[in-house]
């Protein structure tokens, strides 16, 4: 879904940008890089093994950090889950996850379908909770 939205953004700037004389019209290779960076939010660490890894998530903060640490602590395979925020000017998060058993990689990804989940069911109660409110 996050890719579509670049794509939109581009096509219009390209419609707009019909008349403008070529020094001011946009690259399409340039767009398309550009995409696929805003698309990488997620990175492994250097240092990182199988089931030891640090991860860099890219535009996060406290409030979806200490919500994924919860849900993948919950986890029976992890060991360890931690996060942290290396400098308030810096729009990035560091998350480390130690696991019993199984990887890393699917720990986090676990926790992220399971925040999800989650983040599905309290905006679907709330829709419902707000359409009865106000049709009372």
């Amino acid at each position: 879904m996050p890719s579509s939205q670049p794509t939109q953004r581009i096509e219009s700037q390209d419609a707009m940008m019909e008349d403008a004389p070529p020094s001011a019209q946009v690259n399409d290779v340039d767009a398309e890089e550009e995409a696929e960076e805003e698309a990488v939010r997620v990175r492994i660490l250097p240092g990182s093994v199988e089931n030891a890894a640090s991860f860099e998530i890219l535009e996060e903060g406290h409030t979806i950090g200490n919500a994924l640490r919860w849900i993948i602590m919950k986890n029976p395979d992890v060991e360890f889950c931690a996060y942290t925020i290396p400098h308030p000017s810096e729009p990035k998060m560091n998350v480390r996850i130690q696991t019993y058993e199984g990887t890393a990689v699917d720990a986090l990804q676990k926790g992220l379908r399971e925040l999800a989940d989650i983040a599905d069911v309290i905006s679907s109660e709330y829709s419902e909770k707000l359409e009865a409110f106000k049709s009372s």
